[in-house]
């Protein structure tokens, strides 16, 4: 009875929305929220430099979710909005404790007198404000107009978040991202309101985070004497290197958590490992006879760390208690992937760990490798993530799987159990090509996914309805071999991440979702990537027709 109230209750909230589009101008809001009602036409609140933020909440964090309150007043009019403790009068801002919302949602209903964000946790005022932003008109923050008579539409809204795992991927070990630009990114989920940022940082590569036990990991594992070009047509000769510093880490984390942004960080084991193995060669199966580089190339290196002496395993113990110290989310992510067992069938010390611990195979040997790990995190309070490869062998029902070669994987998990964020590259990989003009698009690893196939995905296709407790969220994931500038950076992940984003956010189910509708709330947030300075695709429908302004 409950599901279908709320089914019924959903399905006339939307009607609502659609029938009033027109004669009430609906905001274009992106990730759409859950419910609009639209208010009194004749009616308008005026945003002005005189408007007063009232706050009613007490939350540690409630400060950062005033502050994007108060950038919109910068923006806007060159100064935060005033603040107050006691509403007198109207042109208030009124931020109040509302405990039956759920944690990152929140209602924001504006009247004639006053805008009222209702919100259980800072992180749900924090997302209003992303609301608010958008209903300001574009043009406000395009050219100069008449602030002073800055009119909002009366409405009512009720949003909360579907999935409580909205990520993004990004991969600095490739190419190497300045402290900046990852900011930048930061800033990008905040607008879409996405949750978390899954910082890929160590690679064949390149290893980009400096731990202190281990220095020549970034003295001489984030250093590469030249990259190759194309799909691995030639060599620069360009030496090429970077890395972050643990401060510069520190900076990053308090960027983010302000944001509402938990960033869940990824160290790879055992594959994908030769930035590690060049500067500590003990650590692979061939010792200092291996003669490991970082890698000039894109693709699959078949040197991996040794997983059958202990001092390997010492080794990323020590690194992820580092790592731990750096981030305080709950999840670290151990890649897992693209891991060729090849070098382990030829290992003495990996054969003697196969038969003493009565393992049938190399793959089970990994899985024997993701579970210590997995028990050497749970005992410091974390939870491992790793690529849906980590499902070979077998693994734990508290190891949670990130699935990318399709959706296979992450079925599989959830009906044995596990937690899964749904990543699968058809629909989730950014770099991939956005249209099929190749005449001025960048290269690719992959084919061609635009955003209408990305707004697709419907993260729990073939699996039960009691299964879908089972997918945490979704994630895009941007891959950068062929990613050099932070402009071609911006380029691919948007628009798309929008579509990522609004299946995160709103409803998955392709049943309720418009397409048409979402390009044109996409191509509206658009105008808000050029007012912050973003590049992004202007590639809006499939058969590649650029659209302008």
């Amino acid at each position: 009875m409950i599901k279908k109230l709320f089914s019924l209750s959903f399905a006339l909230c939307m009607f609502i929305v659609t029938s009033q589009a027109q004669e009430r101008a609906v905001p274009s809001i992106l990730p759409k929220p859950t419910c609009i009602k639209m208010g009194n036409s004749n009616s308008k609140f005026i945003l002005s430099n005189d408007t007063k933020i009232v706050c009613k909440i007490e939350d540690k964090d409630i400060k950062f979710a005033l502050n994007e309150l108060n950038k919109i007043g910068k923006e806007l009019f060159g100064k935060e909005f005033k603040k107050g403790s006691k509403i007198e009068g109207v042109n208030n801002i009124i931020i109040r404790k509302d405990g039956s919302i759920k944690n990152e949602g929140y209602s924001l209903e504006i009247t004639a007198e006053n805008i009222i964000i209702k919100a259980n946790s800072a992180a749900g005022v924090f997302y209003a404000a992303q609301t608010l932003k958008q209903i300001v008109p574009v043009q406000a923050f395009e050219t100069p107009i008449d602030l002073k008579n800055l009119a909002l539409p009366l409405l009512k809204i009720n949003d909360t978040p579907h999935f409580g795992y909205r990520g993004f991927m990004l991969d600095c070990s490739r190419h190497f991202w300045s402290v900046e630009t990852v900011k930048e990114v930061i800033d990008i989920l905040a607008l879409h309101k996405m949750n978390r940022f899954h910082w890929h940082l160590t690679e064949d590569q390149g290893w980009r985070i400096e731990i202190k036990k281990y220095p020549l990991l970034t003295k001489v594992g984030s250093l590469r004497e030249q990259t190759t070009t194309g799909h691995n047509e030639g060599l620069d000769g360009i030496p090429y290197g970077g890395y972050y510093t643990q401060k510069d880490i520190k900076e990053i984390v308090k960027y983010a958590q302000e944001r509402f942004v938990t960033i869940v960080p990824e160290i790879e084991i055992p594959g994908h490992s030769l930035g590690a193995l060049s500067a500590y060669p003990w650590l692979g199966c061939e010792g200092e006879k291996g003669n490991y580089k970082t890698w000039a190339y894109w693709g699959v290196s078949k040197q991996i760390a040794c997983a059958g002496r202990e001092s390997t395993f010492k080794f990323w113990e020590d690194v992820l208690t580092e790592v731990m110290e750096l981030f305080p989310g709950e999840y670290i992510h151990i890649g897992g992937d693209e891991a060729p067992r090849d070098m382990w069938k030829e290992c003495p010390d990996c054969q003697k760990r196969i038969k003493e611990n009565n393992l049938k195979n190399e793959a089970e040997l990994q899985s024997y490798v993701n579970g210590r790990i997995e028990k050497f995190l749970n005992a410091h309070g974390r939870k491992l993530i790793g690529w849906d490869e980590i499902l070979e062998g077998g693994v734990s029902q508290g190891a949670t799987i990130m699935s990318w070669r399709g959706t296979e994987g992450g079925i599989a998990a959830a009906k044995k159990g596990n937690t899964v964020i749904m990543t699968p590259g058809s629909y989730c990989y950014l770099d991939y090509r956005q249209t099929t003009d190749r005449k001025d698009e960048l290269d690719s690893n992959g084919s061609y996914v635009p955003l209408r196939k990305s707004y697709s995905f419907n993260p729990y296709d073939q699996l039960a309805e009691n299964e879908h407790k089972y997918i945490l969220g979704v994630q895009g994931n941007l891959w950068t071999e062929y990613v050099t500038t932070p402009m071609q950076l911006q380029y691919k992940a948007l628009p798309r991440l929008g579509a990522i984003a609004e299946i995160g956010w709103s409803n998955p189910d392709p049943k309720t979702k418009d397409v048409e509708e979402f390009i044109g709330r996409a191509k509206e947030l658009a105008r808000y990537y050029s007012v912050y300075g973003w590049s992004f695709g202007r590639h809006f429908y499939e058969d590649g027709v650029q659209v302008g302004w």
